[in-house]
């Protein structure tokens, strides 16, 4: 399982609230791929394991508070399906290429909290709230012995945005002694001129001296990131994830934006039965 954007919601409902502690489960599954911190799981077993995240994630929206939780964490895996939080993927056929080649197919379901509050910061008031939503798509990763590229692409399938977003990464992991996982990584995400516009730009009903109205367009952001894991046994594991964003011109040139970064940095544990 692989990174996401990162999320940041404020001075929520009781359902943001709710939806809001779903994306923080599904990010914090994805940045510390249970796969990658714990041994392989035999064919036909299931796995399900339960667990405490921490996150800390500043998005670049101006005058933007960093956004600090603390949410449970349950995972769930087996030959068909997988489930961490709010994200599910559903396991197809894989394709053997080689004893050190291997294609793995999936679909893939997960909530994603992108979005904004007018009340969240001052160059947001008077905008009409930005949702997050359910996003669907596919994801194919070729492990080699060098290293695994893999693709997503996803869609909004709530209807919010209706944009979509392909990611494409490579990273590698090196085992150090019995308990210790490292894993770089590299990612470059393309996001649709739907995605961008809904999310940074300013319709004309929203503008006022000091936002001019913007239109966004597509851009590729760039991800860095690097997670470590430390496995005491079978049983217990901790997680730690750094990751930096580099965004696209057009997310930068926003008049909502003050940043050309996100960065966030995330912890867990993870109890498996």
């Amino acid at each position: 399982m692989r990174p996401f954007p990162l999320f940041v919601l404020h001075r929520p409902t009781a359902l943001a609230c709710a939806m809001k502690a779903s994306a923080l489960v599904v990010g914090l599954g994805l940045s510390f791929s249970v796969r990658a911190a714990e041994p392989p799981r035999p064919e036909g077993t299931s796995s399900w394991g339960l667990g405490l995240g921490l996150s800390s994630s500043q998005e670049p929206y101006a005058d933007i508070d960093r956004d600090n939780e603390a949410i449970p964490l349950l995972y769930f895996e087996n030959d068909y399906v997988e489930v961490f939080g709010a994200r599910a993927e559903i396991k197809l056929p894989g394709l053997r290429i080689s004893d050190a080649q291997q294609l793995d197919f999936s679909l893939v379901v997960k909530y994603d909290s992108s979005g904004y509050e007018e009340g969240d910061s001052s160059i947001l008031d008077g905008m009409e709230d930005r949702d997050g939503g359910f996003w669907a798509g596919a994801q194919v990763e070729w492990q080699n012995d060098l290293a695994d590229v893999y693709a997503e692409w996803l869609a909004d399938a709530s209807g919010d945005s209706d944009g979509q977003r392909l990611t494409l990464g490579i990273e590698r992991s090196w085992e150090f002694g019995q308990h210790v996982t490292l894993t770089p990584r590299l990612a470059a995400v393309w996001q649709d001129q739907e995605y961008v516009d809904y999310y940074f730009g300013v319709r004309s009903d929203e503008v006022r001296f000091d936002r001019p109205a913007y239109e966004g367009k597509s851009g590729i952001n760039t991800e860095f990131g690097v997670r470590g894991a430390y496995r005491f046994d079978r049983h217990h594991s901790v997680f730690l994830d750094l990751e930096a964003v580099r965004l696209a011109s057009e997310i930068e040139d926003s008049p909502l934006v003050d940043s050309s970064t996100e960065n966030s940095v995330r912890f867990g544990y993870l109890y498996r039965f």
